[in-house]
């Protein structure tokens, strides 16, 4: 693999960092290095390495795989490598579900539309993707996270903003939480990098 940017020594770093935010029991596995590497790759913006990697680099990153694999370790351990036109923040499913609760509709907009004080929404990465339920605002049900996606894709179209995601569903749990609307757009702005469905649990 040939790239201006040392991927073994960013592994390196990377687990010691881990190890910094998260404990001494954080490792990076061999079995994982072509996942982080894309990861890597997508977030220092290494247009040689993603496209041999088969990573587009003008889509968002989709993270999927079992409980306990390190999705979310490594979200918000790649905040650090990203370059300034790819920071993000991660904000989980459910957060934003209980924001709903609270404040209604607008959350929606929060996360898909300008404010008065922005002048333009930015990156984020949803974390957890699933683990939110239907919720009621004053007897009214809504599936926040479809109405939050299908509005982020519309910013995709039009303004080529990215979103960022981990879940543990898979293609066709995503269909039935979300809908085919929500899954045919996933399908066109996003990456799929997903861990096996064996992959160990690496919280033990």
């Amino acid at each position: 693999m040939n790239s201006y940017f040392n991927y073994h020594k960013a592994t390196k770093w990377l687990e010691s960092k881990g190890q910094e935010l998260f404990g001494i029991h954080i490792k990076i596995y061999d079995e994982d290095i072509t996942i982080i590497h894309k990861l890597m790759a997508y977030c220092t913006g290494d247009e040689e390495i993603a496209r041999q990697l088969n990573i587009n680099l003008e889509k968002g990153i989709l993270l999927s795989g079992p409980i306990g694999c390190g999705k979310t370790t490594l979200v918000t351990l790649m905040k650090y490598l990203a370059t300034p036109q790819n920071k993000y923040y991660v904000k989980s499913g459910r957060e934003v579900s209980f924001e709903f609760i609270n404040e209604g509709y607008q959350v929606i907009n929060r996360y898909s539309k300008p404010s008065l004080h922005q002048s333009k929404v930015g990156i984020i990465c949803f974390d957890d993707l699933g683990t939110e339920n239907n919720l009621k605002y004053f007897g009214n049900e809504c599936n926040v996270m479809g109405e939050i996606l299908l509005s982020r894709y519309d910013l995709f179209i039009s303004k080529k903003v990215k979103t960022h995601l981990t879940t543990n569903l898979s293609a066709s749990e995503l269909e039935y939480f979300y809908g085919n609307r929500v899954r045919t757009r996933l399908r066109e702005s996003f990456n799929l990098i997903a861990f096996s469905n064996k992959s160990k649990d690496k919280r033990r």
